[in-house]
């Protein structure tokens, strides 16, 4: 049995997920449809990037995850279908699918019509393009039957650390999550042993913990969350709310000297899986 994921910024309060689904069902009606998240902020491709990023792997090889976060729909951008060993993404072409262009082993624009509903809207490709192309995919079309190949898939370059003359690191916050944690482009390595971080952030500086308990109710922590990167937290609370802060703050960690086989310099949340 096949499975679709579907990540979208449409909400639930409107029928565009639902017509998604029943494009899907009316084609491929034994697959297994998952809604990843359809609370992406609108036309946020970044965010979205990251959550598929977060999602995808855990998922069974062969799964199709569909990300339709589009402010570039009806322009000249290309719809494409992207194969790793483990995946089939299908959506637009604009940067969703960074951190797995590089694990590419096919990528096709979505130019065969007949893999499409007609007519097509120009406004939602994501019930009219996208949502039957993920169908007619799980049904066992080869993904070089949807149109030509696409040598060169969209990426864009992520924010990279900074190692300044007195030692600090400057990194920068990447990703906002639903509970206001900040998230930063600072990945654990395999080995720990970081006891000595200090982050400053928003005139705060704070000491690593193991966990979010590791503090009292309402105040400030930085921890390396469940993806392996370094984030602000505050517990029971919202660390973006109360520092007003979010994505684009620079991040100084202090320690690193002492660590740095056990940190990643380089890339960030979304390129570096």
């Amino acid at each position: 049995m096949s499975i679709i994921t579907l990540i979208t910024d449409f909400g639930t309060a409107d029928g565009y997920v639902g017509a998604m689904k029943g494009v899907i069902l009316s084609l491929a009606p034994d697959v297994t449809l998952v809604d990843i998240s359809h609370s992406v902020p609108s036309q946020d491709v970044r965010h979205a990037a990251r959550v598929l990023a977060a999602a995808a792997p855990f998922f069974p090889s062969g799964t199709i995850h569909v990300a339709v976060v589009d402010p570039g729909v009806g322009s000249a951008r290309r719809g494409i279908a992207l194969q790793t060993p483990s995946a089939v993404f299908v959506g637009p072409d604009n940067g969703l699918f960074t951190a797995f262009v590089g694990q590419r082993i096919a990528c096709v624009a979505l130019t065969n019509s007949e893999t499409h509903r007609r007519p097509v809207s120009v406004t939602f490709h994501g019930r009219d393009v996208f949502a039957p192309v993920a169908a007619h995919l799980a049904n066992g079309l080869p993904l070089g039957e949807l149109g030509p190949p696409v040598e060169d898939p969209l990426t864009w370059v992520s924010p990279q650390l900074q190692r300044l003359p007195d030692g600090r690191v400057r990194a920068e916050i990447v990703y906002v999550d639903h509970f206001g944690n900040l998230v930063t482009n600072v990945r654990q390595g395999e080995r720990g042993g970081l006891d000595e971080l200090r982050v400053v952030i928003g005139g705060e500086s704070l000491v690593l913990r193991r966990t979010y308990a590791d503090v009292a109710s309402g105040a400030l922590l930085a921890l390396f969350g469940s993806d392996g990167y370094l984030e602000v937290a505050v517990r029971d609370g919202s660390a973006a709310e109360q520092l007003g802060l979010g994505v684009g703050t620079t991040v100084d960690v202090w320690g690193w000297e002492n660590a740095l086989d056990d940190l990643a310099l380089g890339a960030s949340a979304v390129d570096d899986r």
